[in-house]
């Protein structure tokens, strides 16, 4: 079911001609029951034609309606779907329709913590807010039911089946929750999008408000996090002494003055790897040959 566009006018005109019809109509009733000349025929036609002024007035109160703004009218005629009314204002519409208002505004759900399975089956704790407005009154009302429970049940579904895909904290070349929050979080809006369609929702963000390991593992992958970080750095220190060796000894090799030895290089450049790599200041010392010497 597509939403539509009721028929409408403005409700002020309507107001002015319920007021005309209710003046009339206590004008005829008067008539009619007052003590005067004229048969009872012509006294009962007045009130008569006095009920029936009345019954159109109630019919024309029974079809105004006030819009706010940022809402919607859904507007149904014995349970068959009509229209909608988005604009603000007064308006007259078919009378004796139910008017059900489905708000147009911004909203957000924010899911609770949910303890979930990552990619390696570690369990997590995660959490997420969606963005979301109707933009299909007729979908919300009618293809759902309780389009606000809804979106809560699939937002929690959809948030459970992305955190189930990757892991928490991967390798470097590896899309994962803590390292990657933006695809993450596009990736999350998207499968919404899909789940919610049907309930004539959009989807405006989806964004991840939660992410840590369960409190039964926080403390061992807190550790294993900080092994990697110092392996990385190890790692990179190496590879920063085994540059500065390497410069140290070509530029040592292009004095003619100087020649080493094999057994000298050697000795050298573990020198010269302890001393950039130690993490503690070193101490020069002087071997017993050399002091005799």
């Amino acid at each position: 079911m597509q939403e539509k566009k009721a028929f409408a006018v403005n409700g002020y005109i309507g107001l002015v001609v319920m007021i005309v019809l209710l003046i009339g109509s206590l004008s005829l009733f008067y008539q009619g029951f007052s003590i005067g000349t004229g048969t009872e025929e012509v006294k009962v036609g007045l009130v008569l034609l006095g009920v029936l002024l009345l019954i159109i007035a109630g019919l024309f109160i029974s079809s105004l309606m006030i819009v706010a703004p940022n809402t919607s009218k859904v507007l149904t005629f014995f349970g068959n779907y009509i229209g909608t009314i988005r604009e603000p204002g007064l308006f007259m519409t078919v009378p004796l329709t139910n008017k059900s208002t489905v708000s147009l505004k911004v909203n957000n759900f924010n899911s609770v913590k949910m303890k979930v399975n990552d990619l390696d089956g570690n369990p997590i704790e995660i959490a997420a807010v969606v963005v979301y407005r109707v933009v299909d009154t007729a979908k919300a009302l009618f293809e759902v039911d309780y389009y606000t429970n809804f979106i809560e049940i699939q937002s929690e579904t959809a948030i459970r089946h992305v955190a189930t895909k990757y892991s928490y904290d991967g390798d470097d070349d590896e899309v994962s929750l803590r390292g990657n929050v933006s695809e993450i979080s596009e990736e999350l809006a998207t499968e919404l999008q899909e789940r919610l369609s049907v309930a004539g929702v959009e989807v405006l963000e989806a964004r991840l408000t939660h992410l840590a390991y369960s409190t039964e593992i926080a403390s061992a992958m807190l550790q294993r996090q900080q092994a990697k970080s110092i392996l990385k750095a190890r790692q990179l220190i190496v590879e920063g002494a085994v540059d500065i060796t390497q410069s140290a000894i070509e530029r040592l090799t292009l004095n003619q003055e100087l020649t080493l030895t094999t057994e000298q290089r050697v000795k050298l450049v573990n020198n010269l790897l302890v001393a950039i790599v130690s993490e503690k200041g070193v101490q020069p010392t002087i071997s017993a040959d050399q002091a005799t010497d």
